[in-house]
């Protein structure tokens, strides 16, 4: 009986030649445009390149790891025979399948990695064969880092974070002629997909003025104060720093110590104002708590003297000034996200050098004030890079948005660069609209004088959790801190590790809840309890290691909204009646989410 069915590869050849010919040449004419777009401004002087300095940092740190193996001619025949060893096993198992025998593949492809999920990654032997021939390659770089004697931790963090970015990059699923779907998809469309995408590399070369801003949502889908951060309320403050706002209450009554919330300055307060689905503010608001939130200044050259101490002062400290004068209240409660967080322990210690007693409580939302295990953007903190970034902040006073963005998009490349360069500009398709994404698009400056000291204090040296730190004139230590904390920790993520946020725990001389939220950075923290979503574990006192605490931890179901709220009334569940914006002759000056938000990089 005759198979009727049509080769596989039939649908890897062009259906119409002519057109095929013709979008290849439009191809090339939008790419020509997207050249253009990125040497005029270079040529104009208007971006200065300066990769020299990070890939001459690549090449250091991977020479580093080179040196070790071909430093021993036995290391270096091991590390040679293990990678033929790899390259002949497949090609023994394919020459198995090419003659009909069964064969096992030489290596197996990573369960979660999407990048794979093509059926014919699988099915069809030659994209099989590169697909094996590219995971025993880059399985073998990692392992090379992972096996060389004598780096520092440092250094092969480096190394490791390094291999990671150019094993993404030459993904056999980045190139038209190497992945399936695409050369489908090119053959299918004849070629119209690469027209339509080179056109999207030019659109977004000129929305990054040289810069590629790659979009990873469609941005004309969302507006700030009409689908994004529209929770009501009204901006009762400003200064150089930041924008204060109070919210509408939705409830008669209220606890009668006022919320505030700081939130990072590396990015803008509304990821906690999403939409209403999704607004931990808007939650906050609903079960009684008269919320107050600053916004950042997103900062020019005017502020890139602006430090810690400034941000502190004329942030939180001013903010407690202006949540008295509109509710007549002395005592809040607080609650600091990420490097908000960082800012608000900062301050704590300060109040409890000074003597202040204002703040009763603090909820740290993935917070480190121990950088020991911080994260993987230690991968970018050393003297060098440093002292590097701090000479180009010196130019404009200030880190462009776009720096911080890519080194936060850089830690999950494959999903926030590789996957928008497939679907963008090979596909030739619109991002989707989301927005999470759009905000996280939405990027801001970093003042000169702050971000050093982040980097130098925190992530340099750790002197906060040392007891060394110097702010105002006043030497820091988080010990005095005695207030009630309740510390949330997120379990997969790679920002604040929850092994950091345990650990910085310790730090603070008061109780401490710790709590671990499933998911990563932000959706472990936004997680309403209406979407019943992940999970979270509580128990006892986080001392020792956290892999003991969780062994008799108590797990969840859904959100911890609705735990940390009974955990802040538990402190003090005194109530009073609502307080609106304008009260006690407070001047409003606009509406929520305010204009400081509105300003783009």
């Amino acid at each position: 009986m005759s198979d009727d069915r049509p080769h596989p590869m039939l649908q890897y050849i062009i259906n119409n030649p002519e057109a095929f010919a013709q979008n290849l040449a439009k191809t090339l004419e939008q790419a020509g445009k997207a050249m253009a777009a990125y040497i005029e401004p270079r040529e104009q002087g208007k971006i200065k390149t300066d990769s020299t300095d990070e890939l001459t940092g690549v090449v250091k740190t991977l020479a580093q790891v080179s040196e070790y193996w071909v430093s021993d001619p036995q290391r270096a025949i091991e590390a040679q025979s293990r990678l033929w060893g790899g390259y002949i096993e497949l090609w023994n198992s394919s020459l198995k399948r090419m003659m009909g025998e069964p064969s096992e593949p030489a290596v197996a492809t990573p369960p979660r990695d999407k990048r794979f999920a093509d059926p014919d990654w699988e099915n069809n032997q030659f994209f099989d064969f590169v697909k094996q021939l590219y995971l025993i390659t880059s399985k073998w770089a990692e392992d090379m880092v992972h096996e060389a004697q004598g780096l520092d931790e440092h250094t092969r963090h480096k190394a490791e974070f390094y291999v990671t970015q150019i094993a993404n990059a030459i993904s056999p699923s980045n190139f038209v002629l190497t992945n399936p779907e695409l050369l489908r998809l090119t053959m299918e469309s004849n070629g119209e997909n690469l027209v339509k995408g080179m056109q999207h590399l030019v659109e977004d070369l000129k929305s990054g003025q040289g810069e590629l801003k790659i979009r990873q949502t469609d941005p004309s889908k969302f507006k700030l104060g009409d689908n994004l951060g529209n929770t009501p309320g009204k901006v009762i403050a400003q200064n150089d720093v930041c924008q204060v706002i109070q919210y509408t209450p939705t409830t008669t009554e209220v606890l009668k110590r006022p919320l505030l919330i700081v939130p990072p300055w590396i990015n803008k307060f509304y990821i906690l104002d999403l939409n209403p689905d999704k607004s931990f503010i808007k939650w906050a608001v609903d079960q009684g708590h008269t919320v107050f939130v600053i916004s950042w200044v997103n900062p020019d050259e005017g502020q890139a003297q602006k430090s810690f101490e400034h941000y502190m002062k004329e942030g939180i400290l001013n903010t407690l000034d202006v949540i008295k004068r509109a509710t007549r209240q002395k005592e809040v409660n607080t609650i600091g996200y990420c490097v908000g967080g960082t800012l608000l322990a900062v301050t704590l210690a300060y109040l409890a050098k000074t003597g202040d007693e204002r703040i009763k409580t603090a909820t740290f939302f993935t917070t480190q004030v121990d950088f020991t295990f911080a994260g993987d953007l230690k991968v970018f903190v050393d003297e060098e890079q440093i002292s590097t970034l701090e000479k180009r902040m010196a130019e404009h006073g200030y880190l462009d948005g776009s720096k911080m963005s890519s080194a936060f998009n850089m830690l999950r490349s494959n999903d926030l660069i590789w996957s928008y360069v497939v679907n963008n500009y090979l596909k030739g398709k619109e991002p989707f609209p989301f927005d999470l994404l759009y905000w996280n698009s939405d990027s801001t400056r970093m003042p000169a004088a702050n971000h050093s000291f982040y980097l130098r204090n925190c992530y340099l040296d750790n002197k906060l959790s040392k007891g060394e730190m110097e702010v105002a004139g006043e030497t820091l230590d988080l010990s005095k801190v005695t207030i009630p904390i309740f510390n949330l920790a997120t379990r997969e993520d790679h920002i604040a590790p929850p092994k950091s946020v345990f650990l910085g725990s310790g730090c603070f001389g008061g109780p401490v809840n710790y709590v671990l939220a499933g998911s990563g950075h932000i959706a472990g923290v936004v997680n309403p309890p209406t979407k019943n979503k992940y999970q979270y574990w509580t128990g006892g006192d986080p001392k020792g290691l956290l892999e003991n605490w969780l062994k008799n931890a108590e797990e969840h179901p859904g959100s911890w909204w609705p735990y940390w709220d009974e955990w802040i009334r538990s402190v003090d569940p005194t109530t009073a009646k609502a307080r609106k914006p304008g009260a006690n002759r407070v001047k409003i000056l606009e509406d929520a989410p305010g204009s400081y938000v509105m300003k783009k990089v």
